[in-house]
């Protein structure tokens, strides 16, 4: 189904909705912001049985996933599940995949506003939080006032039994009184090594850059972007905030492109010490050298920061977490004249090589996305804000496996990853300070207590972003695809709560667990059947394979060096019926030019040969589903995919997945 067909259809159908929002009664769940963890809370809430209203500051869904973010921080696919995993799935069916994890801002949008029409969603825009009431420990009502036009007379009160905050600040969270944190712990506080202060090389300033608006001369004053403040020792708390950015969409289609114009309020010396650092390393002459172009579909781009100076504006973002709504807008104001500033530089300042200059002069803003914004995102990255310090802090001990929790709702698997927070003059140069980038372990639960505030604080309040997490634990749980499986929990939970007449703290964790893996779309459907080579019970190998942890799917997998024999993966169709069938294959080191894999349906035996070269990896991840065919196989254990060793190459065992044939 292409979702961006549908969205004009979704967009007109938003005003009816509105119009069901004016209520003054009791719903079951109110969710906080339309991220993309608030649609998918907000459309679980609902397939949960549940009357439930969105409330969204802005005017646009799916936050950062559809504000941007196209090239998806994965870490490992196994740990995206349910809801958020068939998100992906559905941009593959827009894109003709079986999963995109690359997309256009536009598309995703539709995405999103599809969630919302399919489950009947009331939602409220341009309405952000005013004040919350609480009474005995819980909290009875919000009122939320017109973003726009804010007027006393025409705010409105939100009465739920249950509470999620979905934003990425913790609003909600913050004015219902729950404790939190905001900058960066002492590594001491949670017996960690790589939070706070951390000067490391990553996105780095080489050696030699002047820091003085006149070389040399520190009377002269420093350079706009450089502060004086005093490096302190590795590992000290403070209350900075990780550089914010855009995430860039441009084109480079003729027929679809804006040209980057000189922005207002440009100010060509806000770039000096990106000349500086143009001159200190002249063999740097493409775009990439100083951006992370990632390529999107349809000629478009996803653009993020890359090495000492680009579109991280660090430093500028100290205020934001607590600051008041006017604080934020020229917050954001500010990264906007800043970043657009920065493009049109590359582009028309003689002092850019005339190679970097020609080549930004062929990328402009694409005239379909954000057609309403100027065709310019309206989401800042908000990389973080707040931490909740909840019933259970994630720290760097979870992230690593050395502390893993039991009441887990959900799994992270990315690198723990801070951008810079500050740019500081160390030995009379320019440097960076922040930058953190640590990871070599698998995926990892995150502890149910960890999205839900201590009982003393709130009872009815979910928290699935701004979660409690120390700042380096953080920076590997804040992915998107991440948010939304909290999400999806959180709306789960919730529902629990309100069944069972308890406090969030109280539910019965094992069984939510149980629900999320028996109802992974929130309904009886059947989403998928995964047997992943570290389902011991279902696993039948014979010859010798190692066990390999790097670019696998899941915690593990298996490969043959140059052997025979097999890995079988037997299957339990709890159904009989069409499934299709795909194998993941990782792109691994002196992989096997042509795998063979034997399916057995029950009754007969088909063999299929993969051209290894033939499969393309895209995106931030080690592998792609390669599909095996469909077949009509009978419910139980009667059915099984093998993996051959040929003795030619490394073959990988990983993972399968059969998903109802939509054929």
């Amino acid at each position: 189904m292409k979702y961006i067909k549908n969205y004009l259809f979704v967009f007109c159908i938003i005003p009816v909705m509105l119009n069901s929002c004016n209520r003054s009664d009791e719903i079951d769940i109110c969710v906080y912001g339309g991220t993309s963890a608030g649609v998918i809370a907000a459309y679980t809430a609902k397939k949960m049985g549940k009357s439930v209203i969105l409330i969204e500051p802005g005017k646009r869904l799916g936050g950062l996933s559809s504000g941007g973010l196209g090239q998806t921080d994965i870490g490992n696919k196994y740990a995206i599940t349910g809801l958020a995993r068939d998100f992906y799935r559905r941009l593959g069916d827009h894109y003709g995949k079986f999963e995109q994890w690359i997309f256009e801002p536009k598309v995703a949008e539709a995405l999103f506003l599809d969630y919302i029409k399919k489950g009947e969603v009331d939602i409220m825009y341009d309405s952000r939080l005013v004040s919350v009431k609480k009474e005995n420990g819980s909290i009875k009502e919000i009122m939320v006032e017109n973003s726009v036009n804010p007027s006393p007379e025409n705010n409105k009160v939100i009465k739920a039994r249950m509470f999620i905050d979905c934003t990425y600040e913790g609003d909600l969270m913050a004015k219902a009184g729950v404790p939190y944190a905001t900058g960066r712990e002492d590594n001491k506080e949670y017996n960690e090594t790589i939070n706070g202060v951390q000067l490391m090389h990553g996105h780095q300033f080489p050696d030699g850059i002047d820091p003085y608006v006149i070389p040399g001369n520190p009377e002269s004053g420093l350079v706009w972007g450089v502060t004086g403040n005093i490096l302190e020792p590795n590992g000290t708390g403070d209350k900075k905030i990780q550089a914010y950015n855009y995430r860039i969409c441009l084109t480079s289609d003729p027929a679809n492109l804006v040209p980057i114009s000189r922005p207002e309020g440009y100010d060509s010396t806000m770039y000096e010490l990106l000349v500086r650092l143009i001159k200190a390393q002249p063999d740097k002459k493409s775009l990439n050298d100083y951006f992370i172009w990632s390529r999107m579909p349809n000629n478009k781009t996803d653009i993020n920061n890359r090495n000492g100076f680009s579109t991280d504006m660090i430093g500028a973002n100290y205020d934001y977490p607590d600051g008041s709504y006017e604080v934020r807008e020229k917050i954001i104001k500010d990264h906007e004249i800043y970043t657009k500033g920065l493009l049109y530089f590359f582009g028309h300042d003689p002092r850019v090589p005339q190679e970097i200059r020609t080549e930004m002069l062929k990328w402009g803003y694409p005239k379909d996305e954000y057609v309403e914004y100027g065709h310019w995102s309206p989401q800042l990255y908000i990389r973080e804000a707040r931490r909740m310090i909840g019933a259970y802090v994630m720290t760097q001990a979870n992230c690593q496996g050395k502390e893993v929790v039991e009441d887990g709702i959900g799994m992270a698997a990315y690198t723990m990853d801070s951008h810079n927070c500050q740019r500081l003059v160390i030995n009379g140069q320019v440097k960076n300070e922040g930058n953190v980038e640590v990871g070599g372990f698998g995926p990892y639960p995150i502890a149910y207590r960890s999205i839900t505030p201590k009982q003393e604080d709130c009872r009815n309040l979910l928290v699935p972003v701004c979660l409690s997490s120390t700042h380096i634990a953080f920076g590997s749980i804040r992915m998107e695809p991440v948010f939304m499986v909290l999400a999806q929990s959180s709306a789960v939970a919730a529902s629990m709560a309100i069944d069972g007449k308890k406090d969030v703290q109280h539910i019965d964790v094992k069984k939510l667990q149980n629900t999320l893996i028996e109802k992974p779309l929130a309904d009886e459907s059947i989403f998928e059947i995964l047997v992943d080579n570290d389902y011991k019970d279902l696993i039948e190998t014979d010859g010798e394979w190692e066990i390999q942890k790097n670019r696998c799917y899941g915690p593990t997998m298996l490969v043959s060096k140059n052997g025979s024999g097999s890995v079988k993966f037997n299957i339990d169709i709890p159904r009989k019926g069409k499934y299709d069938i795909y194998s993941y294959l990782p792109k691994i080191p002196e992989l096997t030019k042509e795998l063979s894999i034997d399916i057995f349906d029950g009754g007969n035996t088909t063999r299929k040969n993969i051209q290894t070269s033939d499969v393309v990896v895209e995106g931030q991840t080690s592998g792609e589903w390669v599909l095996l065919g469909s077949y009509s196989l009978p419910k139980g254990k009667k059915s099984h995919v093998s993996i051959l060793a040929n003795g030619a190459g490394n073959v990988p065992a990983d993972a399968i997945i059969l998903v109802p044939s939509k054929k």
